[in-house]
């Protein structure tokens, strides 16, 4: 069976990148533009990953991530951030805000869908 994917992420050339290397490799990808609906998505069918940008309009990636972690139904769910933020503790920042991995920004197609891969072998 097909793993579903939520990526949260209001740039709709980002999300179209990510949705075609995805779909090309088997994956079901479900998309919401600003965090809100991505809550909303997240808790009404939990996927099997979600893909967070960290800079959403409104609520960020880190206080969506937090709302996240604390729905029952998401437990065990990896949430990876997707993020330009590469400075010098960003990555730390990002995993002390409960993500459970990071995949910077642009992002490899050719090593994204491993990248992904290890993710989910994760749960």
């Amino acid at each position: 069976m097909s793993k579903r994917i939520l990526y949260i992420e209001d740039n709709p050339e980002n999300r179209m990148l990510m949705r075609r290397v995805l779909m090309a490799e088997g994956y079901i990808m479900e998309e919401a533009v600003d965090g809100q609906t991505g809550l909303q998505k997240a808790a009404e069918s939990p996927p099997d990953l979600i893909l967070m940008d960290i800079n959403l309009p409104e609520i960020d990636g880190y206080e969506v991530t937090a709302r996240l972690k604390q729905l029952p139904n998401m437990l065990g769910v990896p949430i990876i951030a997707v993020t330009a933020n590469v400075m010098k503790g960003d990555r730390e920042k990002t995993l002390a805000a409960g993500c459970d991995g990071y995949i910077q920004k642009p992002i490899d197609i050719d090593l994204l869908p491993s990248q992904i891969e290890s993710f989910l072998k994760k749960e």
